[in-house]
C-alpha cells in the first residue's frame, strides 16, 4: 500500500498557487537539451584536440637571441583553456567566452595560417561544436523557464523571511582566496628565480663554446669553451646538435646556457593549478551569490509540488503534485535549511565536492550533511511543498515543506546548487538509480517485453564494450612498447601482474558472449566457455561493469568488463550489460521463455584470450626488432 505524502498546512500554501501537474511536467521534461549537446561530448572533443595540438604544434627553439623564460601570456591562456573545459560542465556563458579567448589567442600567436595545421583546425572545430552545444543548452533553459512560468500563471509570491536572509558563496570565496594566494606565491617565487638569474648574469662571465657531445637521455650537453670542457644540463638537448655554437653564463664552476637561463617550471605549474582552482571557486561563488540575490529581489512564481530527499546523494528531488507515488522525478538540486536568524549560509559545490562538503549553523543542516555522507537508510517520504522560483536548468529555487508527519513546523530550504533536470537516462544517482542497480524491475516486468522463441537466445559484446576493449588494447600495446623501449630492465616486472589482467579484460570486452538454450547458459569469457545449467543458477545480475551468474555450489561465473555503465548512462543509453542481465534473469524465473533448441559446438562461442596472447608475443618481438 502506497504511503501518502506528508501534507503541508494550508496556511503555508499561498492563495492561488497552482499545482505543477504531470501534463505540464512532461512538457517541461521534453524541453531538455538534445543528446549531442551533452557536455561530455564537447569536453572529450576539446580534450582530444588540445592534446593533439600540444603534441603537434611547433615549439620555437631556445636561442641566445630569444631565450626561453617564463611565458606569462601563454600561462594565462592555459589557465583560461583549462577553466573552459570545466565551465563547459558548470558555467555555459563563461565557457563560451573562455573558448573565444583561446581561439583568438591561437590566431594572434601564429596568425590565421595556424589553422592550416590539422591539430589547430581540429581544436577550432571542437570549440565551434562546444559553443553550439552551450548555446543550445542556454536556449533550452530559456524554454524551460517559459514553460514553468506558463504553469505558474499569474501566481507570484515573495520568498519567506527565512529564505530572504539566506546567503550563498562564502565557502567558495574563502577557497578562491586560498587558491589564488597559492597562485600568487607561485608567481612571486617564479619572478624570484628570474631575478636571481639576472643578478647572477650581471656578475658572471659570458663565454661562447661548441657542443661536442649530446646525451639526450640525461639531457646533458658537453660544451668546450676557451679550452675547458663543461657538462651543462638542458631541457631540450635536441635543439643543440653536435657542432652548435652556444653562449654560456659562467659563475665559478657553474654554467648555464643563455638560451635556457633558468627553470621555473615547477612554480609555473603551481601558478596554473592555483589559478584554475581559485578562479573556478570565485566564478562559482559570484554566480551563486548573484543568483540568490535575484531570487530575493522580486516576487516569484510559485508551484505546488511534491519533494523527496535522495537516498544516496542527499539531493532534493521534485515531483509533479499528482505523482503521489513518486514514480518520476522532474528536477533535482542540493539544498540547505534557512532560518530567520541566519545572516549567511555556506555553500557546497556538487561537482567539486560531490555532495560531501557543506556547512551551516543549524543542527538540521548538520543532520542533512550527515545523511549525505552516510547514505542508505529508509526511503525518505514524499512531502507536499511550495516551490518558489521558475525552475529551469541552472536556476536557483527555494521551497517550503514539513520535515515529516511528526513535525508540526514547516521548514524553508534554499538550493545551494543549480537546478538539473532529473532525467534517469542522463544520471546514475538518486532515487531512480535503484531501478538500474537493484531488482526493482521484476522478472515479470522484463519477461513482458520478451517473446517466447524456439531458437537460441544470444547476447554478445555491444558497441560500448568493444570500444572499451579497443581502448585497453591500445593501452596494452603502448605499455609493451614502453617497457621494452629501454631494453632489459626492472620495468619489465610490471608486465607480470599487468599483462594477464589486460589480456583478460581486452579479450572479454571484445568478444564476451552468453548463449541460452533449453538446458542452461554457455558463458564465453576470455579463456574458456563454461556451461551453467539452469538448475544450478541462483542469480544473475549486473555487477561493477560486469555480469555475474551465481551458482548454488561453485563460485560465480563472472564476465568483466562488459561495458562502462556510467558512460553509457551519461550518453543517454541503457547499459547494455544491465539489459542482458535483466533478460537472462527473466529466463531463469520464467522457464516458458527459454529456447527449445540445444546449442551446438559452433554456437557456444569461442574465447579469444589464447590468440590474443600470441598476438601480444608477436607485437613484443616486433618492438624489440624495431628498436
Amino acid at each position: 500500500m502506497s504511503r501518502q505524502p506528508v501534507p503541508l498546512p494550508a496556511e503555508h500554501i499561498p492563495p492561488g498557487t497552482p499545482e505543477w501537474r504531470t501534463a505540464d511536467v512532461r512538457r517541461w521534461l521534453d524541453a531538455v537539451p538534445a543528446r549531442w549537446a551533452h557536455p561530455l561530448f564537447a569536453f572529450l572533443a576539446l580534450a582530444v584536440s588540445v592534446a593533439w595540438e600540444v603534441a603537434a604544434a611547433p615549439v620555437p627553439a631556445c636561442t641566445s637571441a630569444e631565450p626561453c623564460g617564463s611565458d606569462w601570456t601563454g600561462l594565462a591562456v592555459a589557465v583560461v583553456l583549462v577553466l573552459s573545459l570545466y565551465w563547459v560542465w558548470r558555467q555555459p556563458r563563461l565557457a563560451i567566452g573562455g573558448l573565444a579567448v583561446t581561439v583568438v589567442a591561437l590566431a594572434a600567436e601564429d596568425g590565421v595560417s595556424a589553422f592550416a595545421r590539422p591539430s589547430a583546425l581540429a581544436y577550432l572545430l571542437a570549440a565551434g561544436f562546444a559553443v553550439a552545444g552551450l548555446v543550445h543548452r542556454l536556449a533550452v533553459a530559456g524554454r524551460q523557464r517559459a514553460l514553468a512560468l506558463e504553469a505558474a500563471g499569474s501566481a507570484v509570491q515573495r520568498l519567506p523571511d527565512a529564505a530572504r536572509t539566506f546567503r550563498r558563496g562564502r565557502l567558495s570565496f574563502v577557497l578562491a582566496a586560498v587558491f589564488l594566494a597559492v597562485a600568487g606565491f607561485g608567481v612571486w617565487q617564479a619572478l624570484g628565480v628570474a631575478d636571481a638569474y639576472e643578478q647572477r648574469a650581471a656578475e658572471a662571465a659570458h663565454l661562447s663554446g661548441e657542443v661536442t657531445a649530446v646525451d639526450e637521455d640525461e639531457g646533458v650537453l658537453t660544451v668546450t669553451a676557451e679550452g675547458r670542457t663543461r657538462r651543462i644540463e638542458t631541457a631540450f638537448p635536441e635543439d643543440f646538435p653536435v657542432g652548435t655554437r652556444v653562449d654560456l653564463v659562467v659563475d665559478g664552476d657553474g654554467a648555464v646556457l643563455v638560451a635556457e637561463p633558468y627553470d621555473a617550471f615547477g612554480w609555473e605549474l603551481l601558478v596554473l593549478g592555483g589559478s584554475v582552482a581559485g578562479l573556478a571557486f570565485l566564478a562559482n561563488g559570484v554566480t551563486g551569490h548573484l543568483a540568490a540575490r535575484r531570487l530575493r529581489r522580486e516576487p516569484l512564481p510559485v508551484l505546488h509540488v511534491l519533494v523527496r530527499e535522495g537516498e544516496e546523494d542527499g539531493r532534493t528531488y521534485v515531483f509533479a503534485a499528482d505523482d503521489t507515488e513518486g514514480r518520476r522525478s522532474v528536477l533535482c538540486f542540493h539544498s540547505l535549511y534557512a532560518s530567520e536568524d541566519d545572516e549567511e549560509e555556506e555553500e557546497f559545490d556538487e561537482e567539486e565536492f560531490d555532495g560531501n562538503d557543506a556547512a551551516s549553523g543549524e543542527d538540521a543542516d548538520l543532520r542533512k550533511i550527515a545523511d549525505i555522507l552516510r547514505g542508505g537508510g529508509p526511503t525518505p517520504p514524499l512531502r507536499e511543498a511550495v516551490l518558489y522560483g521558475a525552475p529551469y536548468a541552472g536556476a536557483e529555487v527555494a521551497f517550503v515543506a514539513r520535515e515529516d508527519e511528526d513535525d508540526p513546523e514547516v521548514a524553508v530550504e534554499c538550493s545551494v546548487t543549480a537546478v538539473k533536470p532529473a532525467l534517469p537516462e542522463w544520471r546514475g544517482r538518486g532515487p531512480q538509480r535503484r531501478e538500474r542497480t537493484s531488482p526493482r524491475r521484476s522478472a515479470d516486468e522484463i519477461a513482458a517485453r520478451m517473446t517466447p522463441t524456439a531458437g537460441l537466445r544470444v547476447w554478445r559484446a555491444h558497441g560500448f564494450s568493444r570500444a572499451i576493449g579497443l581502448g585497453l588494447l591500445l593501452v596494452q600495446g603502448g605499455g609493451v612498447w614502453a617497457a621494452l623501449d629501454d631494453g632489459p630492465s626492472w620495468s619489465w616486472l610490471w608486465l607480470v601482474p599487468a599483462l594477464p589482467w589486460l589480456l583478460t579484460s581486452v579479450a572479454t570486452a571484445l568478444t564476451w558472449r552468453i548463449t541460452a538454450d533449453r538446458d542452461g547458459l554457455w558463458v564465453t569469457g576470455a579463456w574458456r566457455v563454461r556451461r551453467v545449467p539452469w538448475d544450478v543458477i541462483t542469480s544473475v545480475r549486473h555487477h561493477e561493469d560486469g555480469i555475474r551468474v551465481g551458482r548454488a555450489k561453485d563460485s560465480s561465473v563472472d564476465l568483466s568488463p562488459t561495458g562502462w555503465a556510467w558512460l553509457e548512462r551519461r550518453t543517454g543509453r541503457e547499459p547494455g550489460a544491465e539489459r542482458v542481465a535483466d533478460e537472462v534473469r527473466a529466463l531463469l524465473h520464467r522457464p516458458d521463455l527459454r529456447p527449445d533448441a540445444e546449442a551446438g559446438s559452433g554456437q557456444q562461442g569461442m574465447p579469444v584470450g589464447p590468440p590474443l596472447v600470441a598476438l601480444t608475443v608477436l607485437w613484443g618481438a616486433a618492438v624489440l626488432l624495431l628498436l
